[in-house]
């Protein structure tokens, strides 16, 4: 099915959009974004997600996108470089992307800057209960004091849309080529962050097959999480997790 160039400047706008909204998340004037306590966070976040997602890895057939999700999307990286690429080429993309990867571009860089508003709200919870580490009840109590239940559910939506967006992307004849083709021209323009994370979304569906399985597992198991987690239950992450 063609694109709808219609959309496109839609597109544009609501990139542009997201960018503003992450330069103002990761203002470096803000203590917090410095602050060891937000390492300490993203650290212990990777880790529990590794063990969440465990069965995944181990899934010869899901483990790249699931290695994707934790990397790129849901984990401690560091996007900087790749939204600053974004936010360069975004004339030139606009015009030679299929739309299907200019949703997920838009989607990754909402969901980053979210995660991480999200995160810098953990961060003042940990500084008013002057916790230095986290475990499981910790990590607990300051999830539920940061809040915002609908916003967190708008988190996991936000990762699913990408993982969708690009399943549609690999389903759509001479996207990769496309990608290839553009690999040495990104990286003379100084552009290879933002050329590496596409391939490598493209790569990690594609091996898929079909993200549907993935992707459900993935709102199923993150959703449940949340749920346990705003509800107090002793054992948020599920029986016998242990600490990450």
């Amino acid at each position: 099915m063609a694109d709808d160039s219609s959309r496109r400047p839609l597109l544009k706008a609501a990139i542009a959009r997201r960018l503003r909204w992450r330069a103002e998340v990761f203002a470096p004037d803000d203590p917090r974004n410095r602050s060891p306590a937000l390492s300490a966070l993203r650290a212990w976040q990777a880790a529990r997600l590794e063990r969440s997602f465990a069965d995944v890895l181990a899934d010869p057939t899901m483990a790249p996108a699931g290695r994707f999700f934790l990397s790129d999307l849901y984990g401690d990286r560091d996007y900087s470089a790749r939204d600053r690429d974004v936010d360069r080429i975004m004339p030139v993309m606009v015009h030679l992307l299929p739309e299907s990867l200019l949703a997920a571009a838009r989607d990754a860089i909402e969901l980053h800057a979210l995660s991480h508003a999200f995160d810098l709200r953990l961060v003042d919870a940990m500084r008013r209960r002057r916790y230095q580490r986290l475990d499981v009840r910790r990590y607990a109590e300051i999830y539920r004091d940061a809040g915002f239940p609908r916003l967190r559910r708008r988190q996991i939506r936000l990762v699913v849309a990408v993982g969708q967006s690009l399943d549609a992307a690999v389903r759509r004849h001479g996207v990769y080529r496309l990608l290839r083709a553009a690999r040495l021209p990104a990286k003379a323009a100084g552009l290879s962050e933002l050329q590496s994370f596409l391939e490598r979304g493209f790569q990690a569906f594609d091996a898929l097959g079909g993200a549907g399985p993935f992707l459900a597992r993935v709102e199923r198991g993150e959703t449940e999480v949340s749920r346990r987690l705003f509800a107090g239950h002793p054992e948020p992450f599920g029986a016998g997790f242990g600490e990450p």
